[in-house]
């Protein structure tokens, strides 16, 4: 019994460890900031639905805000990892054709805009910012 808490220790401690260690490597620099908007705005009217998103000024070449259910935001850099040097000249957009993912005009690269996930051309998926939002008008976006 004591060798099998060892190994399920063991087991535990590999996995948050590798966990910790993927984030640090990503392609893409962690920006700190820490700002709100106002989602009764006009440019943020998009995101009172559910499936929403919306450009958002912030991070290296702006942020991306998906509306995924009632109470869930989520904030991906449009940065591509895909081009660590920022020299494509436009961010991810979305695709025309399907609203759930995300292109990358200069690499062919698309993700997933729901997960951040690769989902062609690319082993890293996008660089994620924090959202805090409890049912007002005001969702805070922060890294």
């Amino acid at each position: 019994m004591r060798f099998v808490k060892l190994q399920i220790f063991l087991f535990l401690a590999l996995v948050f460890f590798a966990g910790c260690n993927k984030n640090k490597n990503h392609p893409i620099p962690s920006i700190p900031f820490d700002f709100q908007i106002d989602l009764s705005l006009p440019s943020y009217q998009d995101l009172n639905g559910v499936g929403g998103w919306a450009y958002v000024n912030g991070g290296i070449k702006g942020i991306i805000v998906y509306r995924q259910s009632y109470d869930v935001f989520v904030a991906w850099e449009r940065q591509s990892p895909t081009d660590v040097n920022a020299t494509c000249p436009t961010g991810l957009i979305p695709d025309t054709t399907n609203f759930l993912q995300l292109d990358d005009p200069c690499s062919d690269a698309v993700f997933s805009m729901y997960d951040g996930s690769p989902i062609a051309n690319s082993e890293w998926g996008l660089r994620q910012y924090r959202t805090e939002w409890y049912g007002s008008n005001i969702l805070r976006l922060y890294n």
